[in-house]
């Protein structure tokens, strides 16, 4: 199973043509993608109406879910994430980065994701695994 971060979802959704998209289709053939309570977030609230929300929302809630049973615990080491990034002169982009990070780093499940700041914070904390994005 691997944690697929948003950046990769809404590129399938927006159907582009990239590496990581091309590994989330065959995750999904083989059913071994998952996601988390604020990747689901970010890929709901970029819906253009109604109708595309709903479409959504049964799709992202019918996927594996991790982090739904711990998320005090996972926001608690998503803040430690933030914090310990800025000690080390490194600002993560969206706070969200570091709770999905955290998911995955609880769930130890590889993040698949195309985004340049998941590479940073696995140099903060090394137990964040990155599929490759190539």
């Amino acid at each position: 199973m691997i944690l697929v971060d948003s950046t990769v979802w809404v590129d399938l959704l927006r159907n582009r043509r990239t590496a990581p998209v091309e590994r989330l289709r065959r995750l999904l053939e083989l059913g071994e993608a998952a996601t988390a309570p604020v990747i689901v977030q970010e890929v709901l609230q970029g819906a253009l109406d109604a109708a595309a929300f709903g479409k959504r929302q049964d799709y992202f809630t019918a996927l594996p879910l991790v982090g739904a049973d711990d998320i005090a615990a996972i926001h608690i080491e998503a803040a430690r994430l933030y914090a310990r990034s800025r000690w080390r002169g490194i600002t993560p982009r969206s706070p969200n980065d570091c709770l999905i990070a955290a998911s995955a780093i609880r769930a130890d499940m590889p993040l698949l994701h195309d985004d340049r700041d998941f590479e940073q914070l696995a140099t903060v904390d090394r137990q964040l695994k990155l599929v490759p994005r190539t």
